[in-house]
């Protein structure tokens, strides 16, 4: 396999076991590199293996059906690995206040279902970033964080 059918790979095992249906924490320290930064446009930058298993128990334990899901064949050159997704899921958790522009109190019920694209850079079979642009409009709208226009 060339190194960008590797780095597919890794990225096609992330996305399934880091943000698929069934969330496997293991799979972080087993491909993310120690100091790995994780970006996207609706969150604070995370980085470090501890972070980022912090971020996603909160996610989950706030969003217990979230679930994301890759839409087109993943794209690699050299390090780096471009993926298209959507996904989204249920708050029916506990409040959640990971949100840049605001928090969420306890199970309000409402769903979110939006699309991004992400870049991960991989580096010695290791994710090194993930930096994702989401369309978070639609997922605050969504969430009632943002108010559609009238």
């Amino acid at each position: 396999m060339s190194k960008q059918d590797d780095n597919k790979a890794v990225v096609g095992r992330w996305f399934t076991e880091f943000w698929g249906k069934t969330v496997n924490l293991g799979v972080i320290d087993e491909i993310a590199a120690p100091d790995m930064l994780l970006k996207y446009s609706l969150h604070e930058p995370r980085r470090g293996r501890a972070d980022i298993k912090a971020f996603m128990t909160d996610f989950r334990d706030a969003f217990p059906d979230l679930n994301f899901w890759g839409t087109t064949d993943l794209i690699a050159e050299g390090d780096y690995v471009v993926g298209q997704w959507e996904g989204g899921g249920t708050h029916t958790g506990p409040a959640f206040n990971d949100f840049l522009i605001g928090g969420l109190p306890a199970a309000t019920g409402r769903k979110m279902h939006f699309t991004g694209t992400t870049v991960l850079k991989v580096i010695g079979g290791k994710i090194v970033e993930e930096i994702g642009l989401d369309d978070g409009v639609a997922a605050l709208t969504q969430l009632g964080l943002l108010k559609a226009a009238a």
